[in-house]
């Protein structure tokens, strides 16, 4: 289940805390941007936002030939070496996070599944036999507020129309059958609430959750739909 659908339905987990975390108070226009064109086959473009749903997404279609880069919180090159996944990992400048190489090669579902698991992001390139994801960009964008300069292209998925029905539950659970779907995102955060007692700043900004809304925005066969979800997290 992605980001935004965990929020519709309130099933908030640490996933969504990560992302909701980069945000400070105020309002954040045109954010997880998502794309759907249905033709013979179904294509996404996405922000960043969704590339871990978007590669965990690849591992429900079967084994792939991926490469890219993963990056972590912790070590996981013990992790990646028993479950015979080819790689290395270096820590990132200032220590934040590990980069974790990913070499070409093909990986089954479980394997990526794994790689979910202990990931903060997974930038990955996926090729399957009736799917193929491009995630270009190897980084992350700089957090800021300058709706105009978000990549929307970010992440790019082209699947069999086979799959469309998996896609729209997940992704577009809330439109009818539609072949072109724009929605941006607006997240609003009215309040910062920080852990009561805790004295160390990285824990702090780790721990502090956010109160606001989200509100989905969508274009599709000439009509607008406008949503908002409620939050904390």
């Amino acid at each position: 289940m992605n980001i935004i659908k965990k929020i519709a339905d309130k099933q908030i987990d640490d996933s969504v805390h990560q992302q909701l975390i980069r945000f400070g108070k105020g309002n954040y226009e045109g954010r997880f941007p998502l794309n759907l064109h249905k033709t013979k086959k179904v294509k996404i473009k996405s922000g960043f936002e969704f590339a871990n749903d978007l590669v965990l997404l690849c591992a429900e279609f079967g084994a792939c030939v991926v490469s890219g880069i993963v990056l972590s919180k912790e070590n996981i090159s013990d992790m990646m070496s028993a479950k015979n996944i080819q790689g290395h990992s270096e820590t990132k400048k200032g220590g934040l996070f590990y980069l974790n190489n990913i070499d070409s090669q093909e990986l089954k579902p479980e394997q990526l599944r794994e790689l979910g698991k202990v990931s903060y992001f997974l930038l990955l390139d996926a090729k399957g036999e009736d799917f193929e994801l491009k995630i270009p960009k190897k980084k992350l964008p700089k957090p800021g507020k300058n709706a105009d300069k978000i990549d929307t292209k970010f992440c790019r998925l082209t699947v069999d129309e086979k799959h469309y029905q998996r896609i729209k539950d997940d992704f577009f659970w809330d439109f009818p059958d539609t072949k072109k779907i724009q929605i941006k995102h607006t997240v609003v955060v009215n309040e910062i609430l920080m852990p009561e007692g805790e004295k160390d700043f990285a824990k702090i900004r780790e721990q502090s959750k956010r109160k606001g809304k989200l509100i989905r925005k969508a274009v599709f066969d000439d009509k607008e739909q406008i949503k908002e979800y409620d939050f904390e997290a």
